[in-house]
């Protein structure tokens, strides 16, 4: 990330001492195609990484033909087929919404993400069944790169803010919505230095 937001936000009173102590962040967007990081996503909705890669490595090898299945793959596959994957009868009924939505045309590509600002971004996608606010701040972070988006419904955010700011308890997300007000235009910074300090490991993937 820019040194320029290090040097901002290091002169916040409570992240300051976090930055200090976890150092420079490196962050590297994927680029993926919307259709699949959303796919990525939805398979990693509540599980640990390890069961999601094992299931996204299946759904892979049995509909990907040797690469990622396209939407037209997904939507051909019958039910017992993608619960076959691993995949819950919900999720593969999200699966196949997003995956709809690529065939038709209705979700927008990389380089129509690129003329969208955040939000409108957000109320696109979240259009989709099974596709809420946290699962697209995390395609915007993890994937798009942009530099100013705050996932304040984020229980590692939150518990990173409580530690930072030395509270008993974890803020309200519209608390934490306003306080973060004042880390812009860097707010995906702030919320890669939360996480580490919510965890003193790594930030999670999406």
């Amino acid at each position: 990330m820019s040194e320029a937001g290090v040097a901002f936000l290091s002169a916040d009173p409570a992240l300051g001492p976090v930055i200090r102590r976890v150092g420079p962040i490196a962050l590297k967007a994927r680029r993926l195609a919307p259709y699949e990081s959303l796919v990525r996503s939805v398979i990693h909705q509540q599980l640990s990484g390890k069961a999601a890669a094992t299931i996204l490595g299946r759904f892979q090898e049995r509909f990907g033909a040797g690469g990622f299945p396209q939407a037209e793959a997904v939507l051909a596959a019958s039910d017992d087929s993608l619960r076959a994957a691993g995949l819950s009868g919900q999720k593969a009924g999200y699966l196949r919404g997003v995956a709809r939505a690529a065939a038709e045309g209705a979700l927008p590509t990389l380089r129509d993400c690129a003329k969208m600002d955040d939000e409108a971004i957000i109320e696109t996608l979240t259009r989709l069944k099974g596709v809420g606010r946290w699962t697209v701040e995390m395609f915007l972070i993890f994937n798009l790169g942009r530099p100013d988006v705050l996932p304040a419904l984020d229980l590692g955010v939150r518990r990173g803010f409580q530690i930072a700011h030395r509270r008993r308890q974890m803020p309200e997300p519209k608390v934490l919505a306003r306080h973060g007000v004042r880390w812009a235009p860097h707010r995906t910074l702030a919320t890669l230095y939360l996480w580490k300090a919510a965890d003193g490991a790594a930030a999670p993937s999406a």
